[in-house]
């Protein structure tokens, strides 16, 4: 697995950010990653690029979101290539605040393309502006996003954790979010198809008129939804989301009467 090349490098971003790799007794365990159905011509790519018998399999069950979720999970049980995988940087059991980017040559922009695809997010606003963001609980992975991202964009952003648990939520915007998606996702790189296409579209948009170039007010973005209808409660979502607590009630009750559409399930 040559992290040099960007197949790879995507692959191995998007496992340490969605993957787990469980250790049994012996030499048993396996690597799992398991996202929505829609997504599973990913796993099939994974399963291309991996040279070890694996699996895919598909089941339905209810979640907090939905009462009917449609997921895919990709099986790989191989010693030979679980310690490939965990010599890289993807450690056994729980690791969302221990992952961070690979020691070594790597190629940068695809791994954190794979990260992002895992667990950030890539679209508009419900105002129309485009955003990129990256909810993480490493400030590893927190800290390279910003570095390699400051980079791209010359658009500093600072780590700060949400005080309930401990969680970084990292975002870009306007034209900050258009550069980034245009370094980040390339034609034919492997991604998520759903989220090259919305990474596409950033490109077409243009400030509006009388629109001044000032500091970004955060917007509220799907991922931010997300948690405040999961918590359904003001005060934990000002906590979590670093946020006022009046600025969490107006937004809920936005939702919950229809007057902002509800956030499309990540």
């Amino acid at each position: 697995m040559d992290l040099t090349v960007p197949e790879y490098a995507y692959m191995f971003g998007f496992l340490q950010a969605d993957g787990h790799l469980e250790q049994g007794v012996g030499q048993k365990g396996k690597l799992a990653v398991e996202i929505n159905a829609r997504d599973i011509d990913l796993l099939r790519e994974f399963q291309k690029l991996t040279p070890y018998n694996s699996s895919i399999t598909e089941r339905t069950r209810s979640t907090n979101f939905a009462d009917t979720h449609h997921s895919a999970t990709w099986s790989l049980c191989s010693l030979e290539a679980r310690t490939t995988i965990n010599e890289l940087g993807l450690p056994y059991g729980r690791k969302s605040k221990t992952i961070a980017p690979p020691r070594g040559e790597f190629s940068h922009g695809d791994y954190l393309r794979g990260v992002i695809d895992a667990d950030g997010s890539v679209g508009y606003t419900s105002k129309g502006f485009p955003f990129i963001s990256l909810t993480t609980a490493s400030t590893a992975i927190g800290s390279y996003l910003c570095f390699q991202a400051g980079k791209v964009t010359g658009t500093e952003r600072s780590l700060k954790r949400n005080a309930r648990d401990d969680i970084y939520n990292i975002l870009y915007m306007n034209e900050s979010a258009q550069k980034l998606a245009a370094h980040l996702y390339y034609e034919d790189c492997l991604s998520l198809e759903r989220k090259k296409t919305a990474a596409d579209s950033l490109s077409s948009w243009v400030r509006p008129a009388g629109m001044k170039v000032a500091p970004e007010r955060r917007r509220w973005a799907a991922y931010e939804d997300r948690v405040l209808l999961r918590l359904n409660s003001d005060t934990a979502a000002a906590q979590e989301l670093g946020r006022t607590a009046k600025s969490c009630y107006i937004r809920l009750w936005r939702l919950r009467t229809g007057q902002v559409p509800m956030p499309a399930e990540r």
